[in-house]
Formats: structure tokens, C-alpha cells, sequence
């Protein structure tokens, strides 16, 4: 057994990991990262948010050719290469998943292939492939994520009955598919294969879809993601599965109680949440605190209790987004270097890539009642933006939330094309303490989407341009 010594060793290679390992390096540490995956990227680049995204691209541009285009006077009749498709997919993975060995290489990182164990708070044991060594380092960040949320009673196969992994692989449409969670994995992914001819039904225990977005927010979604096609069962839980040679086979009762109906679909998808990923990592060996839900306690440097481990990203709870654990990941390097560290929990951006897209960052219109914080809100539909008009994408709207008081912004709520993009100066704004009137009295070009986001902030104080 070989013994290396590092200032950081990083156990992960997702976004919270491989952007901790680089922060770090560049500060002038000695870093490796123990990543099972022969690949760098982790959930997110592998199997996460980059295939999913490349195949929501190319389902989307598919419906615009059959179905848009020819109210732009152009005709054609496109026919569907799911392979081709695929294999782009997979390109897009490949990469990305490259790109990021190359920062490896470049801040000389070294990439320990394998499952990474702590045996004590300064040295992990990797047993990989090429069999086992052990390595020492001053701290070690768990990096390790996220894991799809199984359901009792349904088994998934990636097969028939699949996870978002499974999803991304699939060998061809579904004629039907049920989708168990209307959240953000369930909707992006049922999006797809609805555009791209499958008969999508989606299944939600609660009794509206995409929690915990603002209420106007789920009710609007769903009354557009309803006109494209997909089907809703609200209220509704999923009690077993009986897979057979056509599909599967579901027992779905209302989740209040009542009678049990049967669903049946050639595909199943499971997206009901992910949880911590913390899977034989020796942390309870080594009395790391962790939660009931299986989270790893840290405290607001990102330290557990035991002195020199840290923790960041999905498996510290929180928002599960590939950008929050990015600045946690940077937080952590610079903080370990001895530097100071911020990150503003109140302007992390969420965004769902459906078409429209729901673009989402501060608070809810919910949030602030319950709270009991006065608030004024400016809204403004994007039927009555010019770029909206001329490009034929006119559903949704932009709704900002301000203080009563003070005018500073508290939230923004988007659904409308490019929702995710027009959020960003929004979040910029809250990183330093905008005001609505800030962001109405900022030129903004013309014509473009964003000026939606102005009128809707001109709104606030009821002084609309444009409508």
C-alpha cells in the first residue's frame, strides 16, 4: 500500500469538488480528488444537468421544426434520428466531462480513480480499480453529492423503471411514460419525450407541481406545460409497480386516501428527489455529526466537528443546485487558505429548463406573508414585450418583489423564454442590495427580452411604460 501526502485532498468530482480542487490549487496547495468515475463532473456533467440539458436543446429545436416554423414561412417536414440525437447528447458529456480533466492537468490536480474512504480525519483510503493505496492530507473536503430518492414500492431497473440516469440512456421513445414527481428532474425530462411524440403523464403527491416555487409561479407552468401536452395527476401517490412485457403496471390512490386506480405506461420514470450521498465514507467511523435525514453538519465555515474535514455541496442540504455547490466549493478552498469567504443564500438563483423556462431567485410571494414582511409587487407579461412578439414566445411573465419600505428587491419570478438568462441581473442586483427603481431607471436595449424585467420593476412603483 503506496502513501501520498497532500495539502487537500477532495472527495467528489462534481461541481462543489472539482471547482473546490481548482480554487485550491490556484491558491498554491498541493490537491487531489478521489472520484470513482473514471470521468470528471460528477451527477452533473455525467448524468445531471449537461445531458439533460443537450437533450432538451435538441427536443425543443425538433418541436419548433415540426410545429413552429412554418408560421415563419418556413415549411419542412422533420423526421426524428434519436440516435443521432443521442450520440450528440453524448458529445456534449464527453466534452465537458474533458474540458474539466484538462484544468486538472493544467493545475497539476491529481485525480485519484476510485472509492474514497476516511480512516481518520487526515487520511482517506482509495480503492480503486488498480487496487488500494491510502493518502494523507491536512483537510479533506466531502464533496460526494447527491442520489437519486428511491420510492417503496417501485424498483427501479433503468430498464423500464428508471431514474434521471436511466432517462438519459434511454435505447428509444416511449410511446407512454409516467413520470413520478412534477418537480424540476421530472418536468425538464418529461418535457423531452413528449416533444419528441411519447404520452407523458406525470403523477405528483402534492397538489400543484414544481415546489417551492412562487404559487403564481406553479399555477402559470402548469396551465403551459397542460396546453403542450402533458397530462397531470395531482394529489396523487404511487403505491407499487407491476412491470411485464409492454411496460409497467401502477397503483396510484389519491393521497388524501380514497380508491386505487391503475396507470400503465411503457416507461416509468422515478424523480421524487435525491438525497446525501454519503455511502461507506468512514464519516461515522471518525464521529462526523450528520443529520437525521443523513446531511453532514457543518458549521458557517463548512467545518464538521471534527477538525480539518469540511463539507460542501448536495450532502450539507440546502438548495441541490451544481452552482451552489461551485461557490461553497470556492468558499471552502479560500477559507482553508486563510482568506475570507462569502456566499448570499438569499440571491442563489434556481432556474427549470422547460420551454418556457421558470427563472427563480429571493423570496416567494409566499415567503414574505408568512413571514409577515410588507412587500409591493411589479409584474409584466411578456405578450407585451416587442422581442417576445417577434420571435412568437409570448407566454409567461416577470414578477419582482420589493420591500414596502425600503423598495429593495426580495425576490424575482420569471417564466418566459429565456427565463433562466434574464434572472441573472436580478441576482446581481440583490448581491448588492438593488432597489426596484435600480433596475427601472438601468437602460436596458431594445428590443429585447430583458426589458421585461425593467417594465416589471418599473411595476413596482405602478409605472409602466408599455402597458
Amino acid at each position: 500500500m503506496s502513501e501520498k501526502s497532500y495539502d487537500l485532498i477532495v472527495i467528489g468530482a462534481g461541481p462543489g469538488g472539482y471547482v473546490c480542487a481548482i480554487r485550491a490549487a490556484q491558491l498554491g496547495m498541493k490537491v487531489a480528488v478521489v472520484e470513482k468515475r473514471k470521468s470528471l463532473g460528477g451527477t452533473c456533467l455525467n448524468v445531471g444537468c449537461i445531458p439533460s440539458k443537450a437533450l432538451l436543446q435538441s427536443s425543443h429545436l425538433y418541436e419548433m421544426a415540426a410545429h413552429d416554423f412554418e408560421g415563419h414561412g418556413i415549411k419542412v417536414k422533420p423526421s426524428l434520428d434519436f440516435d443521432t440525437m443521442m450520440k450528440r447528447k453524448d458529445k456534449v458529456v464527453a466534452d465537458n466531462t474533458g474540458g474539466v480533466a484538462f484544468l486538472f492537468k493544467k493545475n497539476k490536480i491529481d485525480h485519484l480513480i476510485g472509492h474514497g474512504t476516511l480512516t481518520a480525519p487526515d487520511t482517506v483510503k482509495v480503492v480503486g480499480e488498480d487496487g488500494e493505496q491510502e493518502v494523507k492530507a491536512k483537510n479533506v473536503v466531502i464533496a460526494t453529492g447527491s442520489d437519486v430518492m428511491p420510492l417503496p414500492g417501485v424498483e427501479i431497473d433503468e430498464k423500464q423503471i428508471v431514474s434521471s440516469t436511466g432517462a438519459l440512456e434511454l435505447p428509444k421513445v416511449p410511446k407512454s411514460m409516467v413520470v413520478i414527481g412534477a418537480g424540476v428532474i421530472g418536468l425538464e425530462l418529461g418535457s423531452v419525450y413528449r416533444r419528441l411524440g411519447a404520452e407523458v403523464t406525470v403523477i405528483e403527491y402534492l397538489d400543484f407541481i414544481l415546489p417551492p416555487m412562487d404559487g403564481e409561479v406553479r399555477k402559470q407552468m402548469q396551465r403551459i406545460l397542460d396546453k403542450q401536452g402533458l397530462k397531470f395527476m395531482l394529489g396523487s401517490k404511487v403505491t407499487g409497480a407491476e412491470k411485464n412485457k409492454k411496460g409497467v403496471k401502477l397503483t396510484v390512490e389519491p393521497a388524501k386516501g380514497g380508491d386505487t386506480k391503475e396507470v400503465e405506461a411503457e416507461v416509468v420514470l422515478v424523480a421524487i428527489g435525491r438525497r446525501p450521498y454519503t455511502d461507506s465514507l468512514g464519516l461515522a467511523e471518525i464521529g462526523v455529526d450528520m443529520t437525521d435525514r443523513g446531511f453532514v453538519t457543518v458549521d458557517e465555515n463548512f467545518q464538521t466537528n471534527v477538525q480539518g474535514v469540511f463539507a460542501i455541496g448536495d450532502v450539507i442540504g440546502g438548495a441541490m443546485l451544481a452552482h451552489k455547490a461551485e461557490d461553497e466549493g470556492v468558499a471552502v478552498a479560500e477559507l482553508i487558505a486563510g482568506e475570507t469567504a462569502h456566499i448570499n443564500y438569499d440571491a442563489i438563483p434556481s432556474v427549470v429548463y422547460t420551454w418556457p423556462e421558470v427563472g427563480a431567485v429571493g423570496k416567494t410571494e409566499e415567503q414574505l406573508k408568512d413571514a409577515g414582511i410588507e412587500y409591493n409587487v411589479g409584474k409584466f407579461p411578456f405578450t407585451a414585450n416587442g422581442r417576445a412578439r417577434c420571435n412568437g414566445e409570448t407566454d409567461g411573465f416577470v414578477k419582482i418583489l420589493a420591500d414596502k419600505k425600503t423598495d429593495t428587491v426580495l425576490g424575482c419570478h420569471i417564466v418566459g423564454p429565456e427565463g433562466g438568462d434574464l434572472l441573472q441581473e436580478v441576482v446581481v442586483g440583490m448581491e448588492f442590495g438593488a432597489s426596484a427603481e435600480d433596475i427601472a431607471r438601468t437602460c436596458h436595449s431594445h428590443p429585447a427580452l430583458g426589458e421585461a424585467v425593467k417594465e416589471a420593476a418599473l411595476a413596482v412603483a405602478k409605472r409602466t411604460i408599455h402597458m
